[in-house]
């Protein structure tokens, strides 16, 4: 079959294959929504149709994750529960690379079983690769590049793809599960982390990070990814952050140093591992409550 020979070739080394799940979640781990706004992005330009949801009642902790009421075009009201689902391409194009997208909202319990719904629907349905993609709040100047931490436990992906090995160790979060479980399973993963100004980050949604990411997965995947207007929404959004620290003296000061030190790091004397090593001293800044996590 096709698709068992993209598994093996991915195996040997060292491509995502055709069919590849990208994956991102509600929650600490879409600091500016930027993770949630690609896939949605993906799913908004291409027909789609879901293939597994989990049972909200096993997962979801409703105290913490509520349920919500609205109203359908007829007027009437209605519960809408958490839910986290996998969606297949419609009637895709023979020999273009599959988006399959997995999004929802982060499990509160029972992740090796929530992990193991989906890494057992993606063999059943010949997937190849597993992306999972996080935005975190950091210390980095929305006037620069969004820094894209691109990683993977796989070897193989590692050479070919020009991917980081994270030696990060302490609580992590359900994309690590989810990729853990994809590897274990046979199915190469790997993951992306945009680097999101704190400044900004809690406050409005970062068209700039979305739009980093989805650049860096066209790269890895090899494949054309939607963007739709994105260019023209992080212009804007960098725009009236710029309008925004023109009135505050000490903004523009705390983020011309932010600048000083994002040169630093991209000068070409830098090492190469800089970024890494950011992204190593992010993860150890724990608060305690599972905030350190931000890849494997």
């Amino acid at each position: 079959m096709e698709h068992e020979a993209d598994i093996a070739a991915t195996a040997a080394g060292a491509t995502l294959g055709r069919r590849i799940i990208v994956a991102a979640f509600d929650g600490w781990n879409d600091a500016g929504e930027a993770a949630t706004s690609a896939v949605g992005l993906l799913l908004a330009n291409g027909a789609y149709e879901p293939v597994v949801s989990v049972d909200p009642e096993l997962y979801f902790d409703y105290q913490y994750t509520r349920p919500t009421v609205e109203s359908d075009a007829a007027g009437r009201r209605r519960l809408r529960w958490p839910e986290a689902t996998l969606h297949r391409p419609v009637n895709p194009r023979p020999g273009q690379t599959e988006f399959w997208v997995l999004t929802g909202v982060e499990p509160a319990r029972a992740w090796q079983a929530f992990a193991a719904e989906f890494v057992d629907a993606a063999l059943r349905e010949d997937i190849t690769g597993f992306v999972t993609l996080g935005s975190m709040m950091a210390d980095v100047p929305h006037t620069r590049p969004i820094s894209i931490f691109a990683g993977s436990d796989n070897e193989a992906l590692r050479g070919a793809l020009a991917l980081e090995r994270s030696s990060y160790e302490g609580p992590v979060g359900v994309l690590s599960v989810l990729g853990d479980a994809a590897e274990q399973a046979g199915i190469p993963s790997a993951s992306l982390w945009a680097s999101v100004p704190h400044y900004v980050a809690g406050h409005t949604p970062s068209p700039k990070a979305t739009l980093a990411l989805l650049d860096r997965l066209e790269e890895l995947a090899a494949a054309d990814v939607p963007r739709g207007t994105l260019a023209a929404e992080a212009a804007t959004w960098e725009a009236t952050i710029d309008a925004a620290a023109s009135d505050d003296d000490e903004m523009r000061e705390y983020i011309r140093q932010l600048e000083q030190a994002r040169d630093t790091v991209d000068a070409p004397e830098a090492s190469g591992d800089a970024i890494a090593q950011a992204f190593e001293s992010y993860l150890r800044r724990s608060d305690g409550r599972g905030k350190d996590e931000r890849g494997r």
